[in-house]
């Protein structure tokens, strides 16, 4: 498909992330002003919230756009998903005959705040990366035993904390909690000294279900993808996730990206699933190419240093897609809500530079990287990470807008006693 232009010129310019062909989904609010809805465009944001309620825009019934949040859109289903990306390229398009009545309507983006874009219900993150499932299990357990014995069958996942969710450039919080290294006899509270991220796709459910549901009804339920980055206290985490998983190692924050990139925009870049080594079970299989041909990559800045791009790679490296694995979770007759949002687990490649998290990067902590003024095993108080992905068109690109988050120290021993 080639860039659809519009009559908002920034919006072709071929390396802006939002083109028309984009459209993604947001919340933003001006200075003294409640956050709205609105569909990124180019330089600008469009109020579309104000659209539906003078009648520009008529989703439904009784509004849909007249909350600060779009899990009402996405609960309403797949047809007013599809009707509302027509009726805004018809009003956005070059030569519509609505400029004048959407113009007034559009704010530019340097002004605006952004906000969280959905109300999150469950969080459920995977572990569905190949290669970082095996680097992460050559290093602890060897590379004849680095996959657990049913990694090849099922997307293994653990459901997580939806209140940690935050939106890109919310500062985080280094986290306390309990550390045992090989050399201690007994567990200590200290702050982490082994935090890390995890580059990975968040894929926003929009339809509810009740029971089982195949991977094409599954994929049929999505309303669209954010970037995430799933914070993880690695040292926190060695300790508590035997046997039943992470737990408050993954609880300080998810950090995802501000707008919703849809399923309808990502529709060209479909792509396969690697051959399979063992067969799926029938549940599992695909009908078609689930996954998106997203290129990736992750920047840290030191504080009052410079960007290294410390990391490239792509969605398409993924062993299981969201729908398999929005599939799967429905399988024991899990319920499936409006906002549930589902992590990927960490995106890696084949080479060293394409590892999605610090923990491969430095092998450990064995082998540290060179970033602007030193080197990193870990996050260190002050760095910046920030995540980024885009979908390389005909003479477009599709952009979701960073996904940043700024470490702060640890704060005092909060059990401290004077």
């Amino acid at each position: 498909m080639p860039l659809l232009r519009s009559w908002v010129d920034s919006a072709n310019a071929p390396d802006h992330p939002f083109p028309l062909n984009n459209l993604p989904c947001g919340v933003f609010s001006r200075p003294g002003d409640e956050p709205r809805c609105g569909v990124a465009i180019g330089d600008f944001v469009l109020d579309v919230a104000v659209l539906e309620d003078s009648g520009v825009l008529n989703l439904a019934d009784a509004p849909l756009l007249d909350v600060p949040f779009w899990n009402e859109v996405m609960e309403a289903g797949p047809q007013v998903w599809a009707a509302l990306r027509s009726r805004l390229m018809e009003l956005l398009g070059e030569g519509s005959v609505g400029r004048a009545t959407v113009e007034p309507h559009l704010v530019p983006l340097a002004e605006v705040a952004l906000h969280m874009p959905f109300l999150v219900s469950e969080y459920t993150d995977f572990y569905a990366g190949r290669h970082h499932a095996t680097n992460v299990g050559t290093m602890f357990r060897g590379a004849d035993n680095a996959l657990p014995p049913n990694w090849l069958h099922i997307p293994i996942g653990y459901n997580g904390r939806a209140s940690s969710v935050v939106v890109s450039g919310t500062p985080v919080r280094r986290p306390w909690g309990q550390v045992k290294g090989p050399e201690q006899a007994v567990p200590a509270f200290q702050p982490s000294r082994r935090f890390d991220i995890e580059l990975e796709l968040g894929a926003v459910v929009g339809t509810p279900s009740d029971g089982p549901v195949t991977v094409a009804e599954a994929d049929a339920m999505i309303f669209g993808y954010v970037l995430l980055n799933d914070w993880s206290a690695r040292d926190i985490q060695a300790w508590e996730y035997q046997p039943l998983g992470p737990f408050q190692a993954k609880a300080t924050a998810t950090t995802i990206s501000p707008w919703i990139v849809t399923r309808a925009a990502l529709e060209p870049f479909r792509c396969s699933t690697p051959p399979r080594e063992v067969p799926l079970l029938p549940h599992l299989q695909e009908p078609g190419p689930m996954l998106y041909d997203i290129a990736l990559e992750v920047g840290l800045t030191p504080e009052g240093g410079r960007e290294t791009v410390i990391a490239r790679t792509n969605y398409r490296e993924m062993y299981y897609s969201a729908a398999q694995q929005l599939a799967h979770h429905t399988t024991s007759g899990c319920p499936m809500n409006t906002g549930d949002l589902l992590g990927s687990g960490t995106i890696s490649g084949a080479t060293k530079e394409a590892r999605g998290s610090l923990l491969e990067l430095s092998w450990g902590g064995k082998e540290p990287i060179a970033v602007d003024g030193g080197s990193r095993s870990f996050i260190e108080d002050g760095d910046t990470l920030e995540l980024r992905g885009t979908c390389q068109g005909d003479g477009y690109v599709i952009g979701f807008g960073a996904c940043s988050g700024r470490v702060l120290p640890a704060l005092p021993d909060p059990y401290r006693r004077p």
